[in-house]
């Protein structure tokens, strides 16, 4: 087989696979989060397997203590964040209004200074500002009206479980199976490749859901002991959405620091509020990411944003979930195209390298050589 080929079965097979995940993503959310649980808990079922616990029992137990821990947060949290949600969907007219009252002697002299002198292209900037913005709004509500049908719901409350023990079950033999099928040829590299991608992914993803969940009971806590109203349910959102780099800490202290102008009146308070974020932005930088997630994943937070909302616009909440998943995979090919250029005739000017190359060919690329 020769290299076009090659490359014209991997571009149809890549192809198929966009094709199926836009033409089924509706009932792909279950699969897809069987999936991640089963990836999620496969290295807690082979330790139990070391102690010689069958694999079947192993599995069972692993999504036993899952389910049931995911089941106590929803028991413990639900009522109290369904209870502030309602009150501030209540009240939120009447901060906003408030919110007005108190910035509008500020936002009108903003004007007049800005009418006052050359528009510079502000106008534009505006513009384009709020045409931005709509277009998340847009991605946000498909995002919601995707992952919240009652049908999508139902499906992924008793098939994820299924799906998820089958898979964590038959793991091994998947892995095995598919490895079976590589071309002899490539299979090597192949393997290598999934290797890295691999540490990669449970690098990142096992590594920013225990940031995720610290940040967000950091900011829960820290907003409830300075009495701000609703400070749990925005507190834990800021934490959950942190998964996509600075927007958490971005919304939830725009949102604080607002409510904050609200409800105290009192720059004292709003200057705690805001200080409760910075810290928890110097905490996840400088303690958590560092140790929990690493800086050798090869997920840089811009290349995981755009996947993100790529993810998100293109195939609603399934696209969401496979985004970081198709991040990492696309990060290691691109590192790995790039060092196969470097070791080929192509980079070489006839046969020497600059003298002022840095990086010779062969080199091992570390992250920090991709933007």
């Amino acid at each position: 087989m020769t290299l076009r080929q090659r490359a014209s079965f991997w571009l149809g097979a890549i192809l198929v696979l966009l094709a199926a995940l836009y033409l089924l993503g509706n009932i792909l959310l279950p699969f897809v989060a069987g999936m991640a649980v089963a990836y999620f808990l496969d290295p807690l079922v082979d330790r139990m397997e070391l102690v010689r616990l069958p694999r079947w029992l192993g599995t069972a137990l692993a999504l036993l203590l899952f389910f049931c821990f995911f089941a106590l947060l929803v028991v413990l949290l639900v009522p109290l964040l369904h209870d502030q949600a309602v009150r501030l969907s209540e009240k939120l007219p009447g901060y906003i209004e408030i919110l007005y009252e108190r910035l509008g002697p500020l936002v009108a002299e903003l004007q007049r200074r800005l009418a006052d002198k050359p528009d510079n292209g502000m106008s534009d900037i505006i513009g384009s500002s709020g045409a931005v913005l709509k277009w998340a709004a847009g991605v946000v509500g498909n995002l919601i009206s995707g992952g919240a049908a009652v049908a999508n719901l139902l499906s992924l409350i008793l098939i994820t479980p299924i799906v998820a023990f089958y898979l964590l079950r038959d793991w091994d033999r998947i892995v095995e199976r598919v490895d079976g099928w590589l071309p002899r040829e490539q299979a090597p590299t192949i393997r290598h490749l999934a290797r890295q991608i691999d540490e990669t992914l449970s690098g990142f993803v096992r590594g920013q859901a225990m940031v995720c969940l610290l940040l967000g009971l950091f900011y829960a806590i820290g907003l409830t002991l300075v009495g701000l109203d609703f400070g749990l349910v925005i507190g834990l959102f800021a934490g959950v959405i942190s998964f996509i780099p600075f927007v958490g800490s971005i919304v939830g202290g725009i949102a604080s620091i607002g409510l904050a102008l609200v409800q105290f009146g009192d720059l004292t308070w709003v200057v705690a509020v805001a200080a409760i974020f910075v810290i928890g932005q110097a905490i996840e930088g400088n303690l958590l990411t560092p140790n929990l997630v690493g800086d050798k994943v090869g997920l840089h937070p811009v290349w995981v944003m755009f996947a993100l909302l790529a993810g998100g616009a293109l195939f609603g909440f399934v696209g969401v979930l496979v985004a970081v998943p198709v991040a990492a995979v696309v990060g290691v090919m691109a590192r790995f195209a790039i060092q196969q250029y470097l070791q080929s005739p192509l980079y070489e000017h006839r046969g020497r390298a600059p003298k002022d190359q840095k990086t010779q060919p062969g080199d091992e690329l570390s992250d920090d050589d991709l933007p």
